[in-house]
């Protein structure tokens, strides 16, 4: 019987962990020890970076409906509670490219949730 050697499995796991840290500054590319922690770093903050990602584009599609809805004469609460009491179940990233790319359209759904009122 031979003895098992895992010395490809060693450089695999390596090279893998070498290919993610590409790019990285000073040793934290080319030493194993500081690649780790700097991979598991950039983990963490790629996971949060997706949740508030989320939150910065539903901050984002707030604000161009609030400026749409204030040049035509109305805030943003206002036009939100108007939409939910009129039935209207489109949702502000619809509603902020409408209002950003087809104002007549915006124009319309407004005049529509007015006069429902």
């Amino acid at each position: 019987m031979s003895r098992v050697k895992r010395g490809i499995q060693h450089a695999k796991r390596r090279r893998y962990l070498l290919r993610k840290t590409k790019g990285y500054r000073w040793g934290r590319k080319s030493k194993i020890t500081l690649a780790k922690t700097a991979v598991l770093k950039a983990g963490v903050h790629a996971y949060s970076g997706r949740k508030q990602k989320k939150r910065d584009f539903r901050s984002l599609w707030t604000m161009r409906l609030n400026a749409a809805a204030r040049e035509r004469g109305m805030n943003y609460s206002r036009f939100i509670d108007a939409l939910k009491k009129a039935g209207v179940i489109l949702d502000r990233k619809v509603l902020a490219g409408i209002a950003l790319e087809h104002p007549a359209v915006f124009d319309k759904i407004l005049a529509a949730i007015t006069v429902k009122k």
